[in-house]
């Protein structure tokens, strides 16, 4: 048993956070509203109405839908609050903004939901290097939500850390 491999990492008391395991899956769509607008300045009430009526909003089926205009015109509020409407019944979830803002929203929700408790005098590794677009406001979020319960947090991967956090001793 001399030559035995011992993973330090694993025997650690570490606990990683990958906060894509938390990424809510399905589809992320953007709705703006520039197309919809006369000659991308002008929001007719008539024809947006109309547009809202006949639209097939089926096809944001259980999608993530942020609804945002492009063009530099003044839209009237009402004219979002009706896209969401008409949206509701169909998408996930709708949302003001671009797709960066849905992203946001959608992991202050899931971010939100755990339990900071299960983590208390934890060394807690929050991951990094993913594949999947991770907003930068949740590794923020979860950091600052995570302060008040580890005992240390750390950034990377648990063989190689950069170091954010480490409570006082007399925690």
């Amino acid at each position: 048993m001399e030559n035995e491999i011992i993973n330090k990492v694993a025997n650690s008391g570490i606990v990683t956070i990958d906060l894509e395991e938390y990424y809510p899956k399905g589809e992320r769509v953007l709705f703006d509203l520039k197309p919809l607008l006369f000659q991308e300045l002008i929001l007719k009430e008539k024809d947006f109405r109309e547009f809202i009526k006949q639209h097939d909003w089926a096809l944001y089926q259980n999608k993530y839908v942020a609804i945002i205009c492009t063009a530099d015109a003044v839209v009237p509020t009402w004219a979002y609050m009706l896209v969401s409407i008409a949206l509701q019944p169909y998408a996930k979830q709708v949302v003001f903004g671009n797709l960066q803002t849905l992203e946001t929203i959608l992991f202050d929700q899931v971010l939100n939901q755990i339990n900071y408790n299960d983590y208390t005098d934890k060394r807690v590794v929050i991951k990094g290097c993913g594949n999947l677009p991770v907003p930068m406001h949740a590794y923020v979020l979860l950091a600052n939500e995570l302060k008040p319960f580890a005992k240390s947090i750390m950034y990377g991967e648990p063989c190689s850390t950069v170091p954010l956090y480490k409570a006082p001793l007399n925690k």
